[in-house]
């Protein structure tokens, strides 16, 4: 069976109501901003300013009621990211960015998130999650470098990982020239 989209069958734009209730259900199943959320409604709403007016009607009712607050979301999606994932700040930022959340809400919560944390012992978690050892050769230190930078670490962090584990200097030269090639 095939799951082609243009052979689905077009379902009938929803009520408010209707459109609440899908609203919810989407939010029990995950936690979304409402950047998420307004793109999942406007599929199921006329594609026109009465559309819009819905969509905007279910956004406020569900921040009224709490159930819908990016600044939640984000301070929650950093904790997390954090303290499963290790990920690094540049890394937590780039997601929320791409989930629709404001700048400000942004740099408000990563300050608050990241505030006293040491950014190479997360980035040596991560590693140690990742089963990386120290590299042996310059391929396998720009490898352990890309996956770093990845994971949303600074060049400085990386550097002061690679340095503690020895690598000769001359590795570490050919790796400005890695990240020479990850910044174009």
């Amino acid at each position: 069976m095939s799951f082609n989209r243009k052979n689905r069958k077009k379902t009938e734009p929803l009520n408010e109501a209707g459109l609440y209730e899908y609203a919810v259900n989407a939010l029990g199943r995950r936690m979304r901003t409402v950047a998420e959320l307004q793109r999942l409604m406007r599929t199921r709403v006329e594609p026109d300013e009465n559309g819009k007016a819905k969509i905007e009607a279910v956004v406020a009712r569900l921040k009224e009621y709490g159930y819908l607050n990016d600044a939640d979301y984000a301070a929650n999606y950093a904790r997390l990211r954090q303290e499963n994932a290790k990920f690094g700040k540049r890394r937590v930022r780039q997601d929320l960015t791409v989930k629709g959340v404001h700048a400000e809400v942004i740099a408000a919560t990563l300050d608050a998130a990241y505030e006293g944390v040491n950014e190479e012992e997360l980035a040596r978690r991560h590693l140690e999650r990742k089963g990386v050892k120290k590299p042996s050769s310059e391929k396998e230190s720009a490898r352990v470098m890309r996956m770093l930078m990845r994971a949303g670490f600074s060049t400085g962090v990386i550097y002061g990982i690679l340095k503690k584990w020895d690598v000769p200097e001359e590795e570490l030269a050919g790796l400005e020239q890695v990240e020479d090639g990850l910044a174009d």
